[in-house]
């Protein structure tokens, strides 16, 4: 029994078909009409109390097997009509003798009325609807696509969340296309309706007429009960289907069902109600009207508007809770004025920001995002086949298992104010970097000397500032083959924001962050957190030491160590350190196995020096300020170091090492902030932050300016 329930919508398609070929006896073609009403009045119910569309999913299928089965009874009937001398069952003859009342014009009128307006009115609006939903659902995708994925790569959801939002997306492309589709079939259904009325009238007339013997007048009167009350028994179901295809495609998400919303959203405009009822009072004054029913409607419509008005008036909530559909959420203090303030803000924008609290929502600066033009969008776009986001996710997990420090959420949109190729790259609002993409290419990297050059659009890499060629993708082996480097567009846009994100982290951990931080380090180390935080060690200082370190790549992911560190400087001395630069150098002391594999190859790290007269002539050009001791060198000096660090700093071309200068201890801080400006990228090290079992290779000297 279970097995053959799995299988009872086959066993009753495969019923249906049949009909069109057996003969049915008038009881059961009875038994069938009764069944099509009743199922045709179940899907308008369910279609009127559902919340979103995606709750009746079925409904396309659904709406092809009732159609087949009104047709299937269709059939029948008039199989039975044309064969029995009109009669098919007691519901055909009853709806036609009620419809016609004795009069087979009047009857027939109302018939096609009803006909042509489900053809007219309801199926040809639905049908439009449904195109437009479906136009507009498919082009809202890639959007709807982008926004999820960005959502998960700001961690506001989980990956389960985001396939199941993906899925709810597809499901609704693929119901609002099979709707389109479907509807076609309810304007179908409405034309064949008009056939099978005039095939039982006309047919049934002339077999009675040449087969029966009797008066045409009796002939006409018994099929045209026959007729009228077979295209009743079909029309009505099939209008109850056709208002439940409008329905179901010109419903919008709500909290709330179609009942529930008419009546909450009825109630939040007294006013509407009031006008109605004064303007049916005014209309009772003309002579002719029925005065009693007028007075009584409109006095009754004032009555309710003057008491939902003021029961507005002592509920400032209701009317927004009536619109929106927010009942149920009471909060207290100013979360509730903002919530209302929010929810009875003004469509108009102008309107909007007369209220100077709304004005501050523009404030809001995101830390990090990217505007591109239209034709780098597919990038994004998963549903397409773009992997920016993955790959944005991938740096972020491989950024903070590496640096201890987790990538805000990154806003990407798409802008008209750039060029369609072109992106850029904001830091709080501002632009810091900006790169072009030609995204049916690919970009090779020009070798030192290349063995032959390929053909292609000189350019300069965004992140790195290597000279390339964007080379079309049948060129790319043979670039390969003559030394050329070849990185597909997403990657060398991947790279660049990656890059970008890196020089500039330390700009973007905020206070929040660094509780979350402690917070994380607490699961851990629990004792250490209590002991230093708050009392000994602030959460703003704490946030100067960790932005010390990022801004010079050493990362934070040891923060048991860090802390421990403040703590020891904090017993040697009793006192709250003030001089961030001297807490930052011990930590990175005690961080030296970290630093030292971060610039470490083979157990060798190459550097370049200071000579010991340079270094020493620092030392004495060090002058202490306000905010601790600052470098003071003369402008020839400053000028010669320069000018040989741009010398030096080639020789590391040939190696995949960053750029290290190694220093005493005493003039690493002052040196890297001499240079910082104009080689941002170089790290500055001291001898005590190099491993004792690492091999130092010196590459090159920076020398003390001769005399001339």
């Amino acid at each position: 029994m279970k097995k053959l329930l799995s299988f009872s919508v086959v066993l009753f398609v495969i019923t249906v078909i049949l009909l069109l070929i057996i003969p049915l006896p008038a009881g059961m073609v009875d038994i069938a009409i009764i069944l099509n009403m009743s199922i045709s009045m179940m899907i308008l119910v369910i279609t009127m109390t559902i919340r979103e569309p995606l709750e009746f999913s079925i409904f396309p299928s659904l709406l092809l097997i009732t159609t087949l089965f009104r047709l299937g009874i269709n059939v029948s009937s008039t199989r039975n009509i044309l064969t029995n001398s009109g009669s098919s069952g007691k519901i055909i003859a009853a709806f036609g003798d009620f419809v016609l009342q004795g009069n087979v014009v009047v009857g027939m009128i109302i018939f096609l009325i009803i006909v042509l307006m489900q053809f007219i009115v309801i199926t040809k609006g639905a049908e439009r609807v449904a195109e437009v939903a479906a136009r507009f659902t498919l082009d809202a995708m890639p959007g709807k696509q982008m926004a999820i994925d960005a959502d998960l790569s700001s961690g506001l959801i989980n990956e389960q969340q985001a396939k199941e939002q993906r899925i709810k997306i597809q499901r609704e492309a693929d119901f609002y296309g099979s709707m389109d589709g479907a509807t076609k079939i309810v304007k179908g259904d409405a034309v064949m309706s008009l056939i099978t009325t005039a095939i039982n009238l006309i047919g049934g007339s002339i077999i009675g007429i040449v087969q029966s013997g009797e008066s045409v007048g009796d002939v006409l009167n018994t099929y045209s009960i026959a007729t009228v009350g077979d295209g009743l028994v079909s029309q009505i179901p099939a209008l109850l289907i056709s208002i439940a295809t409008g329905m179901i495609v010109t419903r919008a998400v709500s909290e709330g069902s179609l009942n529930e919303d008419v009546s909450r959203q009825f109630l939040a405009q007294p006013q509407a109600i009031m006008i109605s009822g004064l303007a049916v009072l005014v209309m009772a004054v003309i002579p002719g009207m029925p005065l009693v029913p007028m007075l009584l409607i409109g006095a009754g419509l004032i009555a309710g508007g003057n008491y939902l008005q003021n029961r507005i008036k002592a509920e400032p909530g209701m009317a927004a809770a009536a619109i929106y559909g927010m009942e149920g959420r009471q909060e207290s203090g100013a979360q509730a004025g903002e919530e209302a303030a929010a929810a009875q803000a003004p469509v108009k924008e102008e309107e909007y920001f007369k209220d100077v609290n709304n004005v501050y929502s523009l404030l809001t600066l995101e830390p990090i995002e990217m505007e591109f033009g239209y034709s780098l969008i597919p990038l994004a776009d998963e549903s397409t086949g773009g992997r920016l986001i993955s790959r944005i996710v991938i740096f972020r997990r491989q950024y903070a298992q590496d640096m201890g420090y987790v990538i805000p959420s990154i806003r990407l949109r798409d802008s008209s104010m750039l060029a369609p190729s072109q992106y850029c790259i904001k830091i709080r609002g501002e632009e810091v970097a900006r790169g072009e993409i030609l995204v049916d290419y690919f970009l090779a990297l020009e070798p030192e000397e290349p063995e032959q050059e390929v053909e292609g659009i000189e350019t300069i890499e965004p992140a790195y500032g290597i000279p390339s060629r964007w080379i079309r993708p049948e060129n790319r082996e043979r670039a390969e083959l003559y030394g050329y480097t070849v990185i597909d567009p997403l990657s060398v846009m991947v790279t660049h924001l990656s890059e970008i994100i890196k020089q500039h982290a330390f700009e973007m951990i905020t206070r929040q962050e660094v509780v979350r931080l402690v917070e994380n380090l607490k699961k851990t180390a629990p004792e250490l957190v209590e002991e230093a935080f708050p009392q000994v060690i602030s959460y703003s200082f704490f946030q100067r030491v960790l932005t010390g370190l990022l801004k010079e790549n050493v990362p934070i992911r040891d923060l048991e160590t860090i802390v421990d560190t403040l703590l020891s400087a904090v017993s040697e001395t009793g006192l709250v350190p003030r001089d961030v630069d001297s807490v930052v150098e011990r930590i990175r002391t005690n961080l030296k196995r970290t630093i030292t594999r971060m610039y470490c190859e083979d157990g060798t790290m190459k550097v370049l020096t200071l000579d010991a007269d340079l270094e020493r002539d620092m030392v004495g050009a060090l002058a202490k300020g306000e905010n601790g001791f600052y470098l003071a060198l003369d402008p020839d000096t400053l000028q010669s170091i320069i000018r040989q660090m741009a010398e030096q700093l080639k020789k590391f071309g040939n190696f995949s090492q960053e750029p290290v200068v190694l220093t005493s201890q005493v003039m690493r801080i002052h040196f890297y902030r001499l240079i910082e400006q104009f080689y941002p990228k170089v790290r500055v090290l001291s001898f005590n932050e190099v491993s004792g079992n690492v091999q130092i290779q010196s590459i090159g000297s920076i020398k003390k300016q001769s005399n001339r």
